[in-house]
């Protein structure tokens, strides 16, 4: 990044912290998952013009609405997926740019989790009210309209689901071993959903290599989960990556200590030897 990309990345970060600090019900999650994604573009990201064209989309999907008489449910599954062509990315899946809302509403593909996000801010936007479900593997929403029933929509897959269909996903991902629970029917939060983008994304990077950009993922995630242990063992196993070993060495045996009994324990202790003995002989 050039010094006024890092000074515009560092001032979409503030944003994010102030909108990580808000309680539950208060965050903005259309807001604050355009920000994940501004600190990793500033440049391209256009927040407020995003945002300008949530509200658009989500009148024009109202008026189709009105217009068609049908189900809301089944006009804004039409006008996203039909008529706007959003969709999963299955060709090129660990794409960072799937995890980067204003890269999915620009190029229209993404992963389930953001297409579900679009999902929703849509949907509140065209009047229904629309939760995200974390599903193992996967990514779904459920919309209705006022007191009307429950309807599942899967927008990785562009279309109405149901629990059966679900079931034979979970099958297919994880061969047979998991059966779907009412848990995983059960809405997640805008913190969750935040915390998976970023998950994603700190998964992208670190297969990359990229460590910077993982780490940065991961001291994210811990705005939102400030108490969240394997994030912080993560962030000091990337401080190491990266060669910031006094750093490391401080957030590896913050983890130990907080979590003694933890299964990876004894392994992440032979890594922070490993640090320690690198970082002695540096000095």
């Amino acid at each position: 990044m050039t010094p006024a990309d890092k000074l515009a990345a560092a001032e979409v970060r503030r944003r994010f912290a102030s909108e990580a600090s808000r309680p539950e019900g208060a965050i903005d999650l259309g807001l604050a998952a355009l920000l994940i994604g501004a600190e990793e573009e500033p440049r391209r990201a256009d927040v407020g013009r995003c945002l300008a064209r949530l509200d658009e989309m989500g009148e024009e999907a109202r008026s189709r609405a009105d217009g068609w008489g049908g189900s809301r449910v089944g006009a804004l599954n039409r006008y996203l997926f039909d008529e706007l062509g959003f969709a999963g990315n299955e060709a090129d899946y660990y794409d960072p740019r799937n995890s980067m809302l204003h890269q999915v509403l620009g190029r229209r593909k993404g992963i389930p989790i953001t297409l579900s996000v679009v999902y929703a801010e849509v949907g509140r936007r065209a009047g229904l009210r629309v939760e995200g479900l974390g599903l193992p593997g996967h990514f779904i929403v459920r919309a209705r309209e006022g007191g009307g029933e429950w309807v599942l929509v899967d927008p990785f897959n562009g279309r109405q689901t149901d629990q059966e269909e679900c079931q034979a996903r979970l099958d297919l991902i994880y061969e047979g071993k998991i059966a779907l629970e009412d848990a995983h029917l059960r809405p997640v939060g805008a913190r969750a959903i935040l915390v998976r983008m970023l998950g994603n994304l700190k998964a992208v990077y670190a297969r990359a290599r990229l460590y910077r950009r993982a780490l940065a993922a991961v001291e994210r995630i811990l705005l939102l989960t400030p108490q969240d242990l394997e994030e912080r063992r993560d962030r000091g196993m990337l401080l190491a990556q990266l060669g910031r070993l006094p750093e490391a060495v401080v957030e590896t045996q913050l983890y130990l200590n907080l979590a003694p009994e933890a299964p990876d324990a004894d392994s992440v202790s032979e890594q922070l030897t490993r640090m320690r003995v690198k970082q002695a002989m540096l000095n």
